[in-house]
């Protein structure tokens, strides 16, 4: 009798456990739990995958560009591309973490003809920490990179000031040195003749344009003309003195000219725009300016048009002396010139087989503080900013350099013209000005070996 008691309760717990629907979302979720885990951890270790081939690539992208580089240059050899590669990787590589080995291997396409390639392969095994429950341990990385090279030609101007103030503090000298380490570093990159060229575009107020073009149709002589001759009363020096006086004004024959030219009417000041006879304001105006007189011991010198010549430029980097006033403009304007087909500079012929880049490297130690309408600066900045939308919407990559030693302001106008944020470049003292050049050096090569 004692136990019947106890059967029937625990019968009636038993069904009631049966019944209850609270036990089961228990059950319920306990089931459901594995599949959702399952699904986080995927997307979190999908993440974590992700990240690192993303590093893997990042690397891999130098490594060719680095590789790419030697093989243009020569310092390495095919039989040592597959160990440099992974030397470099190794040394770029950060995520080692997620990929603690990861395999690299190089394949190098050499053409004269078709342009240079390598590709770069990577592999690497990522460790999971939710998949492995899936039966997924590991999740397999690769990757790959290529770089061609050989295709891709450069022309590069050198925009450099030539002023006063280059003078002080050793500018001059260092710009000197700067720019002939430049010519090194980019002629180092030719393959074939052609691959590089080169200007150099001295600058003051004035540019120096060279006398021997006194006879060409693209220099206008009228204000040079009316301030050049002579009167028939040697007492009247000026055109317009003479001629109000009645008397006759010849001007001064035109071999005398020294050379220089001022900025071109506006807006062609601003443009590249080939000069045409019947249109004056399209031509150069030539001025007797002081400076561009060859006796003079501060002469500027003649812009230099494009060339492979290196020992040529680099002898025309060293007559270069400190003379005159600040316009960067006018120097920005003759380096684009000397990048443009027909007159006045007749930059050589782009070969059709290739891909062509330009850019400007505009050095100045200072300020605008004189063009041939304006002696403040805000004036002529609003000048030269024009020039430098209009250059660089013609996809010529700038590079500005501003030397500045004396406390001045940071100019505004060089790091607008510059084609980017980190292609402008500050110089406190003048000995940094080498290394800024070899740092530009180093950007013209990614230009020259494109990914």
């Amino acid at each position: 009798m004692f136990r019947l008691p106890v059967v029937s309760r625990l019968g009636r717990q038993l069904a009631r456990f049966a019944a209850a629907e609270q036990g089961n979302i228990a059950v319920i979720f306990a089931i459901a739990l594995v599949p959702v885990l399952s699904f986080v951890g995927a997307a979190v270790d999908y993440s974590r995958a992700v990240q690192a081939r993303s590093s893997m690539q990042a690397a891999l992208d130098s490594t060719a560009l680095m590789l790419s580089k030697d093989l243009a240059a020569g310092t390495i050899s095919a039989s040592q591309i597959t160990t440099k590669s992974q030397d470099y990787f190794n040394a770029l590589f950060t995520d080692t973490n997620a990929l603690p080995s990861v395999s690299v291997a190089a394949t190098y396409t050499a053409s004269t003809s078709m342009g240079s390639t390598i590709q770069v392969n990577g592999s690497g095994s990522f460790t999971t920490s939710f998949l492995r429950i899936a039966g997924f341990p590991t999740l397999g990385i690769s990757t790959s990179s290529t770089s061609a090279w050989g295709l891709v030609r450069m022309r590069v101007a050198m925009v450099l000031d030539n002023t006063g103030s280059m003078a002080d503090d050793g500018k001059m000298s260092a710009m000197q040195t700067a720019a002939k380490n430049l010519i090194d570093q980019l002629s180092a990159l030719v393959k074939t003749t052609g691959d590089v060229y080169i200007s150099i575009v001295p600058f003051a107020k004035d540019v120096n344009v060279g006398a021997t073009n006194y006879s060409q149709y693209w220099i206008d002589f009228t204000d040079w003309n009316a301030a050049n001759g002579t009167c028939s009363k040697t007492s009247y020096t000026t055109q317009s003195t003479c001629v109000n006086a009645g008397k006759t004004w010849t001007a001064a024959n035109h071999n005398t000219w020294t050379g220089c030219v001022v900025d071109r009417d506006q807006d062609y000041d601003t443009k590249n725009t080939s000069p045409t006879s019947g249109n004056s304001s399209t031509l150069f105006p030539a001025e007797q300016y002081s400076y561009c007189k060859s006796t003079s011991s501060s002469y500027l010198q003649p812009i230099t048009p494009l060339s492979y010549d290196w020992t040529t430029l680099k002898a025309q980097v060293d007559k270069m002396k400190p003379t005159g006033n600040t316009n960067q403009g006018i120097g920005l304007a003759w380096g684009w010139m000397t990048l443009s087909s027909g007159d006045p500079m007749n930059a050589p012929a782009k070969d059709t087989n290739y891909i062509y880049k330009d850019a400007i490297v505009l050095l100045s130690d200072g300020l605008n503080t004189q063009n041939r309408w304006y002696s403040n600066a805000s004036q002529i900045d609003a000048r030269q900013k024009k020039l430098c939308d209009n250059a660089k919407a013609a996809n010529i990559t700038i590079y500005t350099v501003q030397v500045n030693t004396g406390g001045d302001p940071t100019s505004s106008v060089l790091q607008y013209c510059a084609s980017s944020t980190d292609k402008f470049y500050l110089v406190t003292q003048a000995s940094q000005t080498v290394s800024v050049f070899k740092d530009i050096g180093t950007s013209l090569s990614k230009l020259r070996v494109a990914r």
